[in-house]
Formats: C-alpha cells, sequence, structure tokens
C-alpha cells in the first residue's frame, strides 16, 4: 500500500481554507481535508513575535504526491511561506487508509 501521510497547513481565512481544501480534493492531491476553526498562532516572522487567528487544514494524502501538493499549497496561498509539514500516518483503521490511499490520483 502507498504510505498515507498527514500533512499540516495552516490558513489566515475561513474562505482561503476552504478554497485550499476544496482544490486539494478536487484534485485528488488529498483523499480528506478537515479545517479546524479558532487556532491561534504564536511564531516569529521578520525578527519580530506575532500572534494571529488561523485556519488549520489537515490534509489526508501520500507521500508519492506530496511534492506536488506542496506545489500546489504554495500556488493557491496567499503566505509568503505557507506551513506544510507532513507526518507518516503510522497506524489506523485499515478500511480508512485504504479508502485514503484510493482517494489519492497517482503520482
Amino acid at each position: 500500500m502507498a504510505e498515507p501521510l498527514l500533512v499540516l497547513v495552516t490558513a489566515g481565512s475561513q474562505a482561503e481554507a476552504e478554497a485550499i481544501a476544496g482544490a486539494l480534493v478536487a484534485e485528488r492531491l488529498a483523499a480528506c481535508v478537515n479545517v479546524v476553526a479558532g487556532i491561534t498562532s504564536i511564531y516569529r516572522w521578520q525578527g519580530e513575535v506575532q500572534r494571529d487567528q488561523e485556519w488549520l487544514l489537515l490534509v489526508k494524502s501520500r507521500r508519492d504526491v506530496l511534492e506536488d501538493l506542496v506545489r500546489r499549497v504554495r500556488e493557491l496561498h496567499s503566505y509568503d511561506l505557507p506551513e506544510t509539514i507532513a507526518l507518516p500516518l503510522v497506524g489506523g483503521s485499515a478500511p480508512y487508509l485504504e479508502w485514503l490511499v484510493g482517494e489519492v490520483r497517482e503520482a
């Protein structure tokens, strides 16, 4: 089975988060994207500590399309440096993981 991943992406608005999520699923770079509202991100940017409200995208995808997924997020995103962090899925419901892998296009 292809290696499933969870990719974390943050967005600055609900509209942007939903647009990115919709594009990734429509283009079969993701099987599913959860949009989580109401997170507070505190980070250093250009020498200053920033505090922003953001939306977190939990993107279920596969390792073999990760490069295309990261490229697409950069194209769609308003940030200069959008967060895109991939984590391997080491286990879970076998039927769900099979569905996830099957819904993502071949690389």
